[in-house]
């Protein structure tokens, strides 16, 4: 690349509200807490310039890093063209088919043999306006990982680590959690990104651990339910359910579970969820 090639990418403006990461030590510490991961996979979303990319090119065993921008994703391929364990994949993440890219291959089926793929860690800086969205969708395919360290914006960090009964517990804790461990790691300035943004960021580490099969519900019914729960934040869970329960369901189901119909969701803890949920079930059944 030309010098002046060079000091245009640096001053191209992030057309997708990037803020690339500035700082080494910063950068360290991230690939430090996703562990030991020199027999790893690593998917990295939004590499960027890529900070991270290149301390995990030398210790990943794999690497598949997916760059949405165009022209970045095409300087990241030059950079490390060289390097076999590193698949730069110029797309977005929302869209890509994660089977295709984790799930069976063509060739591993043999009967008699299950596929259980191996659990491979991700690691990204989250663009602010669809952190939830790209969270989300990780969390559908959770199955594919072990371990999620993100970077996003300190307010989701700390609605990601809430507890129940807390002002900033809300659809996004309760999802999170149902999911695996959630850890709040550091917080970075504004001045560690460039641009830099207006709030501070914080490194969050989710553990992979379901608790589908120890609350006993099954997965799209309860998702689906829990963002009934928290479809309107200021009404009280009675009056969120009541639009798809019948009242005397709801009032037999809320007196068996133990929850009283004034409270609101953000109050419950999701074993009481969860209860309040199977009970209904059982009643509409």
């Amino acid at each position: 690349m030309t010098k002046d090639a060079a000091v245009s990418t640096r001053s191209r403006k992030p057309k997708m509200g990037q803020h690339f990461l500035t700082s080494e030590s910063a950068a360290q510490r991230i690939v430090e807490a996703l562990g030991d991961i020199s027999e790893a996979t690593v998917l990295e979303i939004g590499p960027g310039r890529g900070a991270i990319t290149d301390l995990l090119a030398r210790k990943a065993r794999r690497l598949i890093a997916v760059e949405l921008d165009r022209v970045l994703s095409a300087q990241l391929r030059m950079k490390f063209n060289l390097r076999p364990n590193v698949e730069i994949i110029e797309g977005n993440i929302l869209k890509i088919e994660l089977d295709t890219v984790f799930g069976l291959k063509p060739g591993m089926l043999h009967t008699g043999l299950s596929f259980t793929p191996e659990p491979a860690r991700v690691v990204g800086n989250l663009p602010y306006y669809i952190t939830s969205d790209i969270l989300l969708r990780l969390l559908e395919y959770h199955r594919y990982f072990s371990t999620i360290v993100i970077m996003v914006q300190k307010e989701v960090a700390d609605r990601m680590a809430a507890s129940a009964g807390s002002r900033d517990y809300g659809l996004l804790s309760a999802t999170v959690q149902l999911y695996g461990r959630v850890e709040q790691l550091f917080t970075l300035p504004p001045g560690a990104f460039a641009p830099a943004p207006k709030v501070h960021s914080s490194v969050v580490r989710i553990t992979i651990k379901p608790r589908l099969e120890s609350l006993r519900v099954p997965e799209t019914e309860f998702i689906n339910f829990l963002r009934l729960c928290f479809g309107q934040k200021r009404k009280t869970l009675w009056n969120n359910l009541k639009t798809q329960y019948d009242e005397n369901t709801l009032r037999e189901a809320m007196s068996k579970s133990g929850v009283k119909p004034a409270i609101r969701a953000e109050a419950l803890p999701l074993e009481k969820t969860a209860a309040l949920f199977r009970a209904l079930r059982n009643g509409s059944s």
